[in-house]
């Protein structure tokens, strides 16, 4: 959101049902929290003195987070909203745009058409022919509902729509067409178009081909409810929450999805500034986003219009839940929480802050362990706060979760609209060269020539000079080029391709003989997406139609080719809808899954893309979105086949089906294990017990593991851990100092436990820990993933290993067995845990001089290395 103002947190919150409820459970663990703080003050001072500054500084964070998570979660939901109507808001106006494109050089074409032309100036008067060559262009641009040839005075000479038959016209805009050297664009009522309300209408004047004089105007008038209809039909959303509008440059509405709810002709309140603030239409409140248009190959479209997408507050954060993470593999899904600083910050704070509870909690335990007297009152409170934590916990888990759900869903959503919207731009612009090639075809000086045995020098010049004009209005090709009937190129623009003359070279047999074969001036012929010498021997589509002998239709005399630039045309499309969404990238595939363009440098053109075969599969015009590991990477991915525009695609016998593949990446894959499941290692403890030995227990790759909680001394936040990259064990991670000396601060070596057991580093995240460990007067700091508790076990429980019997260099000689045997906690062996870590060459005992020297090493070592 760009706006800096304030949020009215108040005004959002009562249609934010996750976030009420996270609220609610921060108050409970606040509230919580500060009874503690009391309880131990009361009964326990003295005890409690070393855990009490740690119970304040997190009641103190949570007093902040109550303020600022609620707020960072509204902001989060709020803008989510804004950039989901705004990227719909910004595709309304980008395809309106990129079709009126089109317009402006059809009109200008066509204008100079010699027998259009020629009738218009009273060179002849057979205006059944012209009509004819009107519809037939009709025919292959749909996109237009009349055609209107007019002279100086406004007298219709011709028209095609005889259900609005006209005689003349007074409009303004046939004085400012003969007067302006291009075209003009105008959208208002106007008596050409008299059973309207307002019609889009593209006009130019037209010449004497001898003289140069105007004789009269062409108009071309676009099916603009048509149009409309289907962009909104297409792109809105399916629960139809959300109104999807087009604005022109009074904010007055001049198309609307759902017209019932807001009107043509209404004017509507915009938000260019993705403000975050609620606007008032009808008595209901919204949130709204508008876009004004951005140029298309120069051209900004009709003045002042605008996208707009208005949805309101009431709906706007309804959006169906995905319960996308619990359809995952548990270990994905905990794998993809793990990334939650950069997913969603506000969770990050969330997670961070279950995690200080654990922390502070299971540090009293291992105080308390083994403690009798006084010290048990405060055993007692740790296992109040340990209990009620855990039932805290569940709530807290719950709402991160919903929370996460929340994102998930919309960026599902998200990635799926775009690729939605990436196969409708490319099959509407694709519609258009296949009536490019269909019409020009028909030109008569090509047919003419063709249709001539004696091709000279003149004539093809004159070709030359056809094909040229065109393709200086229609930049989207590199070629145009036309051919024999044998199949031989005789006249092309850029006649040269890599320093060789494309003319006189001959196009390939199935393409000719498929030309050849073509039935009528409606049909055309798509070359396949492969590499060819007419485009630098890359991939593209060329687009095909038969040019007819002038006198007898059925006779097909040679061909027109235009080769699409597919390279940057694809590539913009690509790029145009990503926006600034850095962390996505997108493909065009085929049905095999071969690319045909892509934002990922890694996959280039002709590569394959490895996908889901039912995706390959899935029918026209069906979406879909999941998550999915994608080059080691967790991301969202949306897919979209194409279902063709109009009748191209549908209904004119062409197939070629093409896939949009969006991905949204979160963050490389993280190993996580799924080899126990949290909720399995709930203990069950017998409070009638006693006499039994304490563990300090913590999870390592998904394994439960303890400690003898008398050799614990606290744990610590592995992100305070300082690295030091002196070479020598590669279980050695860093230093770390020890809280409780104050500011005579000691420093302990930090093992990576999982390391050490498994061969394989650990990735520090969130949740993992430090564990300092005291043997024989020495400490050490062990990194461990995640903590679990300090509980109690008898004798009677703990069994030695089935390896008992070679049991001297095993770390773990010891099980514990839980919960009636259905739980198995690995203990480690201490005296053999340091026996392994042994190390003479470094002192055992670290200060603050020992760590600056250390890290100074490695910093000198570094440089060395990069020197090497």
């Amino acid at each position: 959101m760009s706006d800096s103002a304030p949020l009215p947190i108040d005004t959002f919150l009562p249609y934010m049902r996750d976030v009420v409820r996270c609220e609610q459970s921060l108050r409970e663990l606040n509230l919580m929290w500060r009874m503690i703080e009391a309880s131990a003050k009361m009964n326990c001072p003295v005890e409690a003195k070393t855990i009490l500054p740690t119970m304040a500084a997190t009641r103190a964070g949570f007093n902040r987070l109550e303020q600022e998570l609620v707020t960072s979660l509204v902001t989060e939901k709020v803008g989510n909203v804004l950039d989901e109507i705004g990227t719909k808001a910004q595709y309304v106006i980008d395809i309106v745009v990129r079709n009126l494109y089109e317009r402006t050089a059809d009109v200008g074409f066509l204008a100079t058409d010699r027998e259009l032309c020629a009738f218009v100036a009273g060179m002849h008067d057979d205006a059944d022919a012209i009509r004819l060559r009107l519809r037939a262009y009709r025919n292959k641009y749909t996109v237009y509902d009349e055609i209107i040839l007019l002279d100086t005075e406004g007298n219709v000479l011709v028209q095609i729509d005889e259900s609005s038959p006209l005689e003349g016209s007074t409009d303004p805009l046939i004085r400012q067409t003969l007067m302006a050297e291009g075209y003009v664009e105008t959208f208002r009522a106007t008596d050409l178009r008299p059973l309207k309300k307002q019609a889009l209408i593209y006009s130019r004047r037209m010449l004497h081909s001898d003289t140069g004089v105007a004789v009269g105007v062409l108009c071309l008038c676009f099916h603009f409810e048509e149009e409309l209809a289907g962009i909104f039909d297409s792109h809105r959303d399916a629960d139809e929450r959300a109104n999807m509008l087009l604005l022109d440059g009074n904010n007055q509405v001049i198309a609307s999805a759902d017209e019932l709810w807001i009107p043509v002709g209404a004017t509507v309140p915009v938000n260019r500034s993705a403000s975050p603030r609620l606007m008032v239409y009808g008595g209901r409140e919204y949130l709204v986003r508008t876009i004004s248009a951005e140029a298309y190959q120069g051209y900004m479209g009709p003045p002042g219009w605008q996208g707009q997408v208005m949805i309101p507050v009431d709906v706007a954060f309804h959006g169906s839940s995905s319960n996308a993470l619990a359809s995952l593999d548990p270990s994905v899904a905990d794998g993809l929480l793990s990334h939650a600083r950069s997913f969603c910050p506000p969770l990050f704070e969330i997670m961070t802050a279950a995690d200080t509870i654990r922390r502070v909690v299971w540090n009293g335990q291992v105080m308390t362990a083994g403690q009798h007297g006084e010290l048990l009152k405060l055993k007692t409170i740790l296992d109040q706060i340990s209990e009620t934590g855990m039932r805290s916990n569940e709530l807290f888990s719950q709402s991160i979760r919903d929370l996460y759900e929340t994102v998930l869903a919309s960026s599902l959503r998200d990635s799926e609209f775009v690729s939605h919207l990436l196969v409708d731009l490319l099959d509407r612009n694709l519609y258009e060269r296949s009536d490019d090639c269909r019409w020009w075809a028909l030109t008569p000086e090509l047919r003419n020539a063709l249709a001539s045995e004696e091709k000279d020098h003149e004539a093809i010049a004159s070709i030359t000079a056809i094909l040229a004009y065109i393709n200086r209005l229609y930049t989207v090709y590199t070629r145009i080029f036309v051919y024999d009937s044998e199949g031989r190129i005789i006249a092309s623009t850029n006649p040269m391709e890599d320093g060789v003359p494309v003319i006189g070279t001959m196009i390939d047999a199935t393409t000719l003989s498929s030309v050849m074969a073509l039935r009528s001036e409606q049909d055309y012929y798509v070359s396949p997406f492969a590499p060819t010498p007419l485009y630098g021997n890359r991939p593209t589509y060329i687009y095909h139609a038969a040019i007819r002998d002038p006198h007898r239709e059925s006779t097909v005399v040679g061909g027109i080719g235009i080769v699409f630039d597919s390279e940057p045309e694809f590539s913009a499309m690509l790029r145009g809808a990503l926006a600034d969404k850095s962390d996505m990238t997108a493909l065009f595939i085929d049905r095999s899954g071969r690319v045909i363009s892509s934002t990922d440098p890694t996959r280039p053109v002709g590569a394959q893309l490895d996908i889901d075969p039912k995706l390959l599969a899935a029918a026209n015009g069906s979406s879909a979105s999941r998550i999915v590991i994608h080059d080691d990477h967790y991301a969202i991915m949306g897919c979209t086949v194409s279902n063709g525009y109009r009748e191209f695609k549908v209904s004119d016998g062409y197939r070629e089906d093409v896939l949009a593949v969006v991905f949204d990446t979160f963050g490389e894959v993280r190993e996580r294990s799924s080899a126990v499941n949290r909720e399995d290692t709930v203990l069950e403890t017998d409070v009638t017990a006693s006499g039994g030995t304490e563990y300090a227990s913590f999870f390592i790759d998904g394994m439960l593991l303890a400690l003898p909680a008398a050799h614990v001394l606290e744990a610590l936040p592995a992100s305070e851990v300082s690295p030091v990259s002196m070479g020598g064990r590669p279980e050695r991670v860093g230093v770390l100092a020890l809280q409780r000396y104050g500011e005579n601060r000691q420093f302990v070596w930090v093992f990576d436990l999982r390391h050490l057991m498994r061969g394989a580093p650990a990735h520090i995240e969130n949740s993992s820990q430090v564990i300092i460990v005291r043997h024989d007067g020495q400490d050490i700091g062990l990194l461990v993933d995640e903590l679990h508790g300090v509980p109690e076990f008898q004798a009677s429980q703990i069994k030695p290993t089935p390896f008992a019997g070679n049991a001297d260099g095993l770390l773990v000689k010891q099980v514990i067995q839980a919960n009636g045997g259905r739980l198995l906690i690995q203990a480690l062996d201490v005296a053999q845990l340091y026996a392994c870590l042994k190390d003479p060459s470094l002192p055992t005992v670290l200060n603050v001089t020992d760590v600056n020297r250390l890290t100074d090493m490695a910093f000198d070592a570094d440089l060395l290395e990069k020197a090497a």
